[in-house]
């Protein structure tokens, strides 16, 4: 049977802020993931497959279960580290980029992996079974319904989107690999929420709904049955936009970076942050992060307010909220305000 091609990512209609947010994950896995929160039907893994599918193969250590990145030695494996100590060059091949799928039920030696105790105490050996983890490194680590996996689980995925490394210890003995991959979570409101602790933990998070707008919801159907009608040729109608958003990430992953940050630049960011209440400082953070890779992607080296909006509005909101299930709100006229100094200091204390 014929494999039918995955649906184009350009040709996904609306949804611009989950698009965007994707783009920027897979610019730059240290923003920690996206979280998307919206009802079944709103394009969610449609969008996350067809973002896997866009970007062209890149080079991998050949035979290595973490995929290594040859041109990255300071992101190698143990074993890969050791292989290139004893000889120049690794012997590469070229992979794509997967989208790898977390089932609810999966427990946690599942998720990191697990280690032969007997082999490392008897023969001083690690002796190391990958976990999806280990599958993830480099690719999409795709988590449906997240809001229903164990709160422990959920903890350690982001703990390795964060750090970039998976390590797992037992009795005394620990192993790490390397576990750069792009998170995206999706959730229904309606099933369950995530514990705040944990939400604002997400990088980025985007709320989808169907598209309001008849026209554009007329565009979605036509889209779709073309799709099904004769797949291929759909397909083959987007492959310019395809290359050209394929080749503005892979230069924005290069022009990231350079890119620099003024310190008036931090300085607005703090003075949002206290302005709107914001515990603690990884909002803070991830605004310039998410700013900086916005830069990238708009083929600048340097941030600008633009940017940091535009980063606040995927960055803040889940991270305003005061109490449990109570759904976070941010007035974007009032971030604009405070960024372009229309709102002082004494009229937000």
């Amino acid at each position: 049977m014929k494999r039918v091609g995955v649906y184009p990512f350009t040709a996904i209609v609306g949804q611009e802020d989950m698009k965007l947010s994707l783009i920027l994950n897979v610019i730059n896995p240290a923003l920690g993931g996206v979280l998307i929160k919206g009802e079944k039907g709103t394009a969610k893994s449609t969008a996350v497959r067809a973002l896997a599918e866009l970007l062209p193969a890149m080079p991998a250590v050949k035979g290595c279960q973490f995929h290594c990145d040859p041109a990255e030695p300071n992101l190698l494996c143990d074993d890969c580290s050791r292989k290139l100590a004893q000889q120049e060059t690794l012997p590469q091949e070229t992979i794509k980029m997967k989208v790898v799928e977390l089932p609810v039920s999966a427990t946690e030696d599942r998720v990191v992996g697990t280690l032969d105790i007997e082999q490392a105490i008897k023969h001083g050996e690690k002796k190391f079974e990958a976990g999806i983890l280990a599958l993830a490194n480099r690719n999409i680590l795709y988590v449906d319904e997240i809001n229903l996996l164990d709160d422990h689980v959920v903890d350690v995925l982001l703990d390795a989107a964060a750090m970039g490394i998976n390590t797992v210890e037992r009795e005394g003995v620990s192993y790490s690999h390397p576990a750069r991959f792009v998170l995206v979570g999706t959730m229904n409101p309606e099933e369950g929420d995530i514990r705040p602790q944990l939400l604002d933990r997400f990088g980025l998070s985007v709320t989808v709904t169907g598209e309001h707008d008849p026209v554009k919801r007329v565009e979605v159907i036509k889209r779709r049955l073309a799709y099904e009608t004769d797949a291929e040729k759909f397909i083959a109608g987007y492959q310019k936009e395809q290359e050209t958003l394929a080749a503005t990430i892979t230069q924005a992953q290069k022009t990231l970076r350079q890119v620099t940050v003024d310190d008036a630049i931090l300085a607005k960011v703090a003075e949002l942050a206290v302005a709107l209440g914001v515990d603690g400082h990884r909002a803070d953070i991830t605004v310039i992060k998410t700013a900086m890779t916005l830069a990238a992607f708009a083929k600048r080296t340097k941030v600008n307010l633009e940017d940091v909006k535009r980063a606040a509005k995927l960055a803040l909101p889940h991270r305003m909220r005061r109490r449990p299930f109570e759904e976070g709100t941010l007035s974007m006229d009032k971030v604009t305000d405070i960024l372009d100094g229309k709102i002082t200091e004494a009229q937000h204390a």
